[in-house]
């Protein structure tokens, strides 16, 4: 029998191809190019530096753990791929996108096209079903014709594991069932990068565990999956391991050499 993310792997192939295209699947070269990127946020006793002069390329079929102590700069570096917030300097590009100047009004569409989001607290709508939460994207976005949102919606449901839950709540879901619908969610509009945000912290080990596999199945189909986490014996599911300490990349390792023990980061 085979598992949900297999399931979910030929699904995203089957599927219909969105309404308007990304224009990112022929890309060459890196998906994400990041440039000699600072942030410093202005604080009472002064300017505090998240990141300090970070340069960094991934290419689609990694899956990248970004790792490091609390305050370290892992979530302002993904606020700032995401282009959920503005570097002070440097450039941050995402396939053909330069994500640093893009204006406000492109750039939320941008992003429900680009960048497939996933939270450590799910950030589900609570008045919308779990397969309404699923179609949402599709429909901000407009990517596929109405008509097969509902059925697209419930196939990455299926491939997940929770298509019986479809048209409950988020309210009755478990914690393992809501992050699988996020997931499903990230995956609606097939865009060419995850990102995550602690996406296992609230779940036990052996759920966490079937996420991080999703998440490996979904690098290996052909995206770039980038992931936020504490936890090495997450982490150690990732095929790159990036290491951030007080806003600078102090470790870069891929394959093998990526492989840590199985401890927490705090």
């Amino acid at each position: 029998m085979r598992s949900p993310t297999t399931h979910l792997v030929e699904t995203l192939h089957r599927s219909p191809a969105p309404r308007q295209s990304n224009g990112l699947a022929a890309a060459s070269g890196p998906l994400v190019r990041l440039s000699n990127v600072f942030k410093k946020y202005d604080t009472p006793s002064g300017p505090f530096p998240a990141l300090t002069d970070v340069s960094l390329e991934v290419r689609a079929g990694e899956f990248v753990a970004v790792m490091g102590r609390s305050g370290s700069g892992k979530t302002t570096f993904l606020n700032l791929l995401a282009g959920i917030d503005r570097p002070t300097a440097g450039e941050i590009h995402v396939g053909g996108a330069a994500v640093h100047a893009l204006p406000e009004p492109r750039l939320a569409a941008w992003r429900g096209r680009t960048i497939g989001l996933v939270f450590q607290f799910f950030q589900l709508l609570p008045t919308l079903t779990v397969a309404e939460n699923v179609m949402l994207p599709m429909d901000f976005c407009d990517t596929y014709p109405t008509r097969v949102r509902r059925a697209r919606a419930l196939e990455l449901l299926g491939r997940v594991g929770i298509a019986d839950q479809a048209d409950k709540f988020p309210a009755s879901l478990s914690g393992g069932q809501q992050q699988r619908t996020a997931i499903a969610r990230a995956l609606a509009n097939d865009p060419p990068l995850l990102v995550a945000d602690e996406p296992t912290g609230n779940l036990d080990s052996q759920t966490a565990a079937a996420v991080q596999e999703l998440f490996k199945s979904v690098a290996a189909e052909g995206k770039a999956v980038i992931m936020v986490t504490h936890d090495a014996s997450a982490a150690r599911f990732a095929t790159r391991q990036i290491m951030i300490q007080d806003g600078h990349i102090i470790g870069d390792r891929r394959g093998e050499s990526a492989r840590v023990e199985d401890k927490e980061v705090v």
